[in-house]
């Protein structure tokens, strides 16, 4: 049909409270009022374009989804962007440190910071939508897009989650929030399906997409390519519409992902999805369905109207757009993806090797360093799937290493450790090993790496950190990669162990600043590394049919008893604190109230120290099976040598709430409740209990 005029009526659409919030900055009534004239404008064939991608392939780089000029819609523009735009090439753009190096930070400003940087750069590349941040959570480390999640644990995965969306649309740019949902693993991806009772899903795998729409007002979702409880995650109303839109009040508007994400026409539209991408397949079926009574145009209309408020709240339609390559990868930028990398480095462990410790490398007294080991010399910066960002140069581990010595220092980088590199070996002040994962052992499935096949390392790489370390006691092993490798077997011989993750286009420089002390390690690990694999959930990935239980990660381990050989929320500083003094704003606290924990830190070392204070909460006498604690604040502070931080911690208490299946509804259990803070889930030495009434 063509775009004249006809007799039509949209249904007549009433401001809420939630869409008004979403329009926050923008005339909410006119938008609405505007949207409603469109629908009535628009004819079938015209609505049917707005509802998917323009081509298989980018246009100039963006992934777009065509608007309509004579009703001034604008469509989007979108690029993906978990570390940074993922450009295609010939076109460059800073790249980040991945998003579970950052998520080690625990610093909820400084991923703002990185969510406002990557968003300047995607306004710079033409685009409107930004496709990050990728929040599943890290159920098993060899997932093979672990790298490009924040956590294993659903309240860090927010936190970190709702700053850098604030981020991302703090420069009118839409974020997305994917893949909803249970997305975590990669070689069966598009046919895997994910069996959970609904009270794992509503208590671990989705308070953290509900955190970012209500806290930071998420513009967008993106489906998941895998099954949910039977229905692929495009067709599942009960994710859709009954949790995403009538429980939680979603405004925005849900796409697909890309390509084999889109599985019906009319079943996905009528269980909440908006938009097919990157193009119309599936949704092609639309126009007969609309003219043979499958579907009426007023629900397509319900999807139209989520898209139309997102472009014209966030004000798409009143810019311009075009490539700047001189606003990409600018010395600001630059400087913040070396800060963000810096911070979420972890040191693990860190002994006495002649006297002193291991780490930091002192200057002034040593005058040669090796520096070998797969990952050394090499550009890793994480997968090339579909977050792949292509920088103009990275600084390899060796590299900073080098730069940071200087003249006064002689830095030998070794390919192999034959006979004459044992010799510098043994000479040499300090061997630096820099190993991990690399990106042909994980990433994105069909595309990329896929899973890993292992946790382990490479036993060309355990033989090499054997004989080092043999060699020369001060062996500093840096691991690289997208979450947790095992150590057990090799790491009682090195002199010091850090997790580096995928540091980006600046990790060299980053790195060189914590081995050398330039910055003290801050950074705490964000999952749970375990003595062994087998000590975790199992991960499989070849089953058509998995289930995933309730507890998973420190959780899991401690409900299981076992103890883990690093765990989630530790990490070493050069320096050393004390935790004391914890108080209660009050003993007990309304159901619907606020828990206000203080504690003091003294820094008991003689180097500043950026400490994390991590609240964890446990039920006490619960009527159900619960976990044996749960992380519900972390708060940081920079103290100084010697001085002391009274840090705050507040928890909602509506976010200590189980779900109910009598009633259907998450619920706070009324009751005692003990709260235990310190450095790490394995380290709380102050307790305190409440009551919830």
């Amino acid at each position: 049909m063509d775009s004249g005029a006809r007799a039509y009526e949209p249904e007549p659409f009433e401001p809420t409270a939630q869409s008004r919030a979403y329009c926050a900055g923008g005339d909410d009534d006119a938008i609405e009022r505007r949207i409603t004239e469109a629908l009535r404008s628009l004819s079938r064939g015209e609505k049917r374009a707005l509802m998917a991608g323009a081509s298989l392939g980018r246009v100039e780089g963006i992934w777009l989804v065509r608007g309509n000029a004579r009703l001034g819609i604008p469509g989007f523009r979108m690029i993906d962007g978990p570390r940074g735009v993922a450009v295609a090439p010939p076109h460059r753009a800073t790249a980040f440190a991945t998003a579970s190096l950052r998520g080690a930070s625990f610093d909820v400003a400084l991923e703002e910071r990185v969510g406002a940087a990557i968003a300047q750069e995607a306004r710079a590349m033409g685009a409107n939508v930004l496709l990050a941040p990728t929040m599943n959570v890290l159920r098993h480390p060899r997932w093979g897009r672990a790298q490009e999640t924040y956590s294993e644990d659903s309240w860090h995965m927010g936190s970190m989650s709702v700053a850098f969306v604030r981020g991302v649309q703090s420069r009118g740019v839409l974020a997305t929030l994917k893949h909803f949902a249970a997305n975590s693993i990669e070689d069966t991806r598009h046919t895997v399906d994910v069996q959970m009772d609904d009270r794992t899903l509503r208590e671990v795998y989705l308070p953290h997409f509900r955190r970012a729409i209500h806290e930071a007002n998420a513009a967008s979702v993106m489906t998941g390519y895998n099954r949910l409880q039977g229905r692929y995650c495009d067709l599942h109303r009960g994710l859709l519409t009954d949790i995403l839109r009538a429980e939680w009040g979603f405004q925005g508007f849900v796409m697909s992902d890309w390509v084999l994400g889109t599985h019906g026409s009319v079943e996905s539209v009528r269980a909440g999805l908006d938009l097919e991408m990157p193009q119309m397949v599936e949704f092609t079926a639309l126009g007969s369905a609309i003219s043979g009574g499958l579907i009426s145009e007023h629900e397509i209309d319900r999807s139209l109207r989520r898209m139309l408020r997102a472009q014209w709240c966030f004000g798409l339609d009143q810019r311009a757009y075009s490539n700047v390559p001189t606003e990409r990868e600018t010395a600001a930028h630059l400087a913040l993806a070396r800060e963000s990398a810096r911070r979420g480095i972890v040191l693990l462990a860190n002994r006495t090797v002649r006297g002193a410790r291991a780490l930091p490398l002192d200057a002034a007294r040593v005058r040669s360093i090796v520096v070998m080991g797969r990952a050394a010399a090499v550009g890793n910066i994480g997968d090339r799937g579909s977050s792949a960002v292509i920088p103009s140069a990275v600084v390899t581990a060796a590299q900073g290493i080098t730069a940071r010595a200087g003249s006064a220092i002689t830095v030998h980088t070794l390919a192999a450790l034959d006979a004459s590199a044992l010799a510098l070996v043994r000479a040499a002040d300090a061997v630096v090993i820099v190993t991990g994962n690399l990106e042909a052992d994980e990433g994105e499935g069909e595309i990329a790496a896929g899973d890993r096949a292992s946790m382990a390392l490479p036993e060309g790489e355990v033989a090499l950190v054997r004989a080092v370390s043999a060699e020369n006691p001060r062996t500093v092993v840096v691991l690289e990669g997208g979450s947790a490798i095992t150590t057990s077997e090799w790491d009682t011989a090195v002199g010091a162990l850090l997790w580096a993750g995928y540091p980006g286009a600046q990790g060299g420089h980053a790195i060189a600043d914590v081995l050398f002390g330039d910055h003290d390690p801050s950074g705490r690990l964000p999952f749970s590394m375990p003595e062994r694999e087998a000590d975790l959930p199992a991960f499989d990935n070849r089953s058509e049919r998995v289930t995933y239980g309730y507890l998973q990660g420190y959780r899991h381990l401690q409900a299981a008893r076992t103890a883990p050989r690093y765990a989630f929320g530790f990490g070493m500083s050069y320096s050393s604190v004390a935790y004391e003094g914890l108080s209660l704003a009050a003993s007990s606290v309304a159901i619907d109230g606020t828990i206000e924990a203080r504690v003091t830190v003294r820094n008991t070392g003689a180097r500043p120290a950026r400490e994390t204070a991590q609240l964890y909460v446990a039920a006490v006498g619960s009527t159900i099976v619960r976990a044996p604690m749960d992380l519900r604040a972390f708060e940081q502070r920079e103290i100084a040598a010697g001085a002391s931080a009274e840090i705050t911690l507040r928890v909602p208490v509506p976010e200590l709430a189980v779900w109910d299946e009598a009633a259907r509804a998450m619920r706070v259990e009324a009751g005692r409740y003990e709260l235990r803070v310190g450095p790490s889930s394995e380290d709380t030495p102050l307790r305190a209990m409440i009551t919830v009434r």
